[in-house]
């Protein structure tokens, strides 16, 4: 477990050495968007153009770069030993409202297949609760994206 948290540390600290600071954060957005992509156990088809679309809106990137965030974010999922490596990082950068946004967009990743899955809640609610933002926001998030407003 060790290595692993090494291994993590050592990716994020490389893309910041190597003046891609933003891509330390860019990279905890798209890892917690393959999160939820993968929380149900099985990513669609639509779930990683919802991963992908997201990536493109949260930075106002293009797709070959949202493709390209997340085949590095990828390998950092796989090894993550929990959430908090991720919201750490978003904590320590962004401010509430781009949070906000950023949980309107998980929750379009979790939608986005036509259903949210008990599993992708979970985590939506665990990722909130660990990016300070409060129920009523939660909660906000998940009306607009079910209802088209957001």
């Amino acid at each position: 477990m060790l290595k692993i948290l090494k291994d993590l540390a050592r990716t994020l600290s490389q893309a910041t050495e190597d003046g891609r600071g933003e891509h330390t954060l860019q990279l905890a957005v798209v890892a917690l968007l393959l999160e939820i992509g993968r929380a149900d156990h099985a990513v669609t088809q639509e779930e990683l153009a919802a991963v992908l679309a997201a990536a493109a809106a949260v930075f106002g990137i293009t797709p070959e770069e949202s493709n390209a965030l997340v085949d590095l974010a990828a390998p950092a999922v796989e090894n993550a030993v929990s959430l908090y490596e991720f919201t750490e990082v978003l904590n320590r950068e962004l401010p509430a409202g781009r949070k906000k946004k950023l949980l309107r967009e998980l929750w379009r990743v979790a939608q986005a297949d036509g259903r949210i899955d008990h599993f992708e809640e979970y985590y939506l609610r665990k990722i909130a609760d660990l990016l300070h933002l409060s129920h009523r926001d939660f909660i906000a998030a998940k009306l607009a994206v079910l209802e088209g407003r957001g």
